[in-house]
């Protein structure tokens, strides 16, 4: 399963990314057909934020903590530090890990927007590729 990545060098700039998460077939009872599930991963808090209509942009900033950020309506384009631009669209998950440094633009599209931030403790451990 494909996701976005937003992360930080060590010299502060900003960087996008994807990264493969590494799913097996599960079922959720004897009857259900199997489908991709990734690990578990451990989450310190979820917050579902309202993002007001008419809110277009949010200047440069870091994230507190790593975290996954799940778009249930509208879109954002995110922009890093190293000037590339990134439109995401409603139902895209992306691993926002810029926790230091100079951080990345957000610009949200014109309607109000529905966003759950699941913050991730320690970032995401994914297996070696």
């Amino acid at each position: 399963m494909k996701c976005l990545r937003i992360y930080a060098t060590s010299d502060g700039e900003s960087h996008f990314d994807e990264i493969e998460l590494p799913t097996t077939k599960m079922s959720v009872h004897p009857d259900a057909v199997p489908f991709d599930v990734t690990t578990s991963y451990p989450a310190s808090r979820v917050r579902l934020t309202h993002i007001p209509a008419g809110m277009r942009e949010v200047s440069w900033h870091t994230v507190p903590d790593p975290n996954f950020t799940i778009r249930l309506d509208g879109s954002v384009e995110y922009e890093t530090s190293d000037g590339e631009v990134r439109h995401v669209p409603a139902g895209t998950f992306v691993l926002v890990e810029d926790t230091h440094g100079k951080g990345h633009l957000s610009r949200h599209s014109p309607e109000a927007q529905t966003v759950i931030w699941i913050s991730l403790p320690n970032g995401l451990e994914l297996p070696p590729t």
